[in-house]
C-alpha cells in the first residue's frame, strides 16, 4: 500500500509526557529535595573562613568521631557483605523449615524504629544482658564500646546486602554451574569463576548501600555506644551536640566533611562496580 507524504501532518502525541516536561519536573524535584539543601550545607561553614573550617574539622574529638563513624561503617558493611551473601544464598538455594519467617525477619531492621533497635541491642549486649553476660567472663565487652557501634551498624545494614544480592541469585542460570561441574571444576572454582563474577556488581551495590546507611546512623547507635568522647562518640552525635550549643557553622563543617568523605568512597565503589561489570562481561 502506497503511503502519501503529508508535509503538514501533525506528529502523533505520546501518552507519556515528553522529554521537556519530564526533565523539567525531575530537575526541579532534585533541586528542591537534594541540591538546594546540600548547597546550603556546603555554604554554611565557610562563614568561618578556611582557617576556621579547618580548625573545626581537625579537632582531636572531631577526628576521633569521624574515624569511628567511617571505620565502624566500613567494617559493618564488610561483615554484611560476607554474611549477607551467605544468607541470600541460603534463602535462594535451600528449602528449610520456617524459611518464610527467616526471609521476613531480614527486613526487620527496615521497619524497626532505630531507637527501639538501639535499646534492644543494648539490653542484649550489656554486661547483664542475655548475650553480654556470656561474653563478660571471656573478657569481651560489647555495649558502651566501639565494638557495640560495629554491632549496631551491622544490624541495620544487613537487609541492604541481602535484598540486593537475592534477586541476582534467583535469576542466576543453574545450567552454568552444571556446565562448569561437567568440565571438571570444583565447587570453589565454580563459585569463584562462574557465580562470583555475576553477583559481584550487586554485592558491591549492597555494600555501598549498607555503608552509606551506616555512616549517618544515629538512633540505634547512641544507646549502645556509650557516647564517650574520643572513645565511642560518633560523628552524627557530635553534630547534634554542636546544634544544641547553637554552633551551626561548626555542625555544618562536620557535616560537609562527612559528605565529602562519603562522596569519595561511594565514587570509588561505583568505579569498582563498572570495572566488575566489564570484567564479568555484563
Amino acid at each position: 500500500m502506497t503511503v502519501l507524504w503529508q508535509p503538514f501532518a501533525r506528529p502523533r502525541r505520546s501518552v507519556i509526557p515528553g522529554l521537556g516536561l519530564t526533565l523539567g519536573v525531575t530537575l526541579l524535584y532534585m533541586a528542591l529535595v537534594v541540591l538546594i539543601p546540600l548547597a546550603a550545607l556546603v555554604a554554611r561553614p565557610w562563614e568561618l573562613g578556611v582557617a576556621g573550617f579547618l580548625d573545626q574539622v581537625t579537632q582531636p574529638r572531631v577526628l576521633a568521631a569521624l574515624r569511628l563513624s567511617f571505620g565502624a561503617a566500613f567494617l559493618g558493611a564488610c561483615i554484611n557483605a560476607v554474611f549477607g551473601l551467605a544468607l541470600a544464598w541460603t534463602l535462594v538455594r535451600y528449602d528449610f523449615p520456617l524459611k518464610r519467617l527467616v526471609d521476613a525477619v531480614v527486613d526487620l531492621p527496615f521497619a524497626l524504629p532505630t531507637a527501639v533497635a538501639g535499646i534492644a541491642l543494648t539490653s542484649l549486649y550489656a554486661p547483664n544482658g542475655w548475650i553480654g553476660q556470656i561474653l563478660a567472663p571471656l573478657g569481651v565487652k560489647v555495649a558502651f564500646t566501639p565494638l557495640g557501634v560495629i554491632v549496631a551498624l551491622t544490624f541495620i545494614g544487613l537487609p541492604f546486602v541481602v535484598r540486593t544480592v537475592q534477586p541476582v541469585l534467583e535469576d542466576l542460570d543453574k545450567e552454568l554451574e552444571e556446565a562448569a561441574a561437567s568440565l571438571g571444576a570444583t565447587r570453589a572454582e565454580t563459585f569463584l569463576r562462574v557465580i562470583l563474577p555475576t553477583i559481584l556488581p550487586a554485592l558491591l551495590t549492597g555494600f555501598a548501600l549498607a555503608f552509606a546507611r551506616a555512616v549517618g546512623e544515629y538512633g540505634s547507635v547512641i544507646f549502645i555506644a556509650g557516647n564517650m568522647p574520643m572513645v565511642s562518640e560518633i560523628a552524627p552525635l557530635l553534630i547534634v551536640i554542636r546544634l544544641e550549643q547553637f554552633d551551626y557553622a561548626g555542625a555544618a563543617a562536620i557535616g560537609v566533611t562527612m559528605l565529602l568523605a562519603s562522596f569519595v568512597l561511594l565514587l570509588v565503589i561505583n568505579l569498582l562496580q563498572r570495572w566488575t561489570r566489564r570484567w564479568a562481561g555484563l
